[in-house]
Formats: C-alpha cells, structure tokens, sequence
C-alpha cells in the first residue's frame, strides 16, 4: 500500500512547464488571414466567372438575323430569327432546313453575313 501511496505522489508531482513560444502575428489576429484568403477566392475565382458571364450575356442580346454561329452541340448555322428565348438556325441551303434552340444553346457566334448595303 505505501508503493501505491509513493506511485501516485510521484504523478501529481508537477514539472516545470514548457515555455509556449510568443504569438505571432497570425495567431494573435487571425482576421487578417482569413480577409487575405476570401480576397485571393475573390481574384481568382469568383470574378473570373463572373467576368465570363457577363461576356456571354453580351454576345446572347447582341445576336442578330444572319450571324453564323455553332452551337453547344456542334451544329453551325445562320441565325434566321431571335425571339425572348428562342433562336431559330437555317442549317442546310439546299434543303432549307431550320431549327430552333433555346438561346443558351449558343456557344459562339462566328461571323455576322449581314450584307454590306445594309450595314451602310
């Protein structure tokens, strides 16, 4: 029993503790840090996307009658008409084929063929 006693008055016995080193900047405010990571999110994410939507959103309303473009699937046409929602593509001149696809369908918008007298 005095083995016992000895064992656990030799645990409580403390030991000096280990210095903890100073805070640095970092752990003292970490409000900084986490205002340093939303900005680099912001930079390099956020305002990319957005920079590529409002780019999309141009190029959609600026679509006219005879702008070639292709589409997300691949196919290439002559815009004929432009609705709310809705562009309608010529796809083959012999046959005088038309299709209609919503405006998010578009992907690119290749050439305007809108003849010159008109533009004048």
């Amino acid at each position: 029993m005095i083995d016992a006693l000895s064992f656990l008055a030799q645990a409580t016995t403390s030991q000096p503790a280990a210095q903890k080193p100073a805070p640095g900047f970092f752990d003292a405010f970490p409000l900084p840090l986490l205002i340093g990571m939303f900005a680099i999110m912001y930079f390099l994410m956020i305002r990319p996307q957005s920079k590529e939507r409002k780019k999309r959103e141009a190029l959609l309303s600026a679509l006219k009658k005879n702008d070639r473009v292709i589409t997300i699937g691949g196919i290439v046409g002559t815009v004929t008409a432009v609705r709310d929602d809705e562009v309608t593509l010529k796809v083959d001149e012999s046959s005088n084929t038309k299709i209609t696809f919503s405006k998010a369908a578009i992907q690119k918008v290749l050439a305007s063929n809108a003849p010159a007298a008109a533009a004048s």
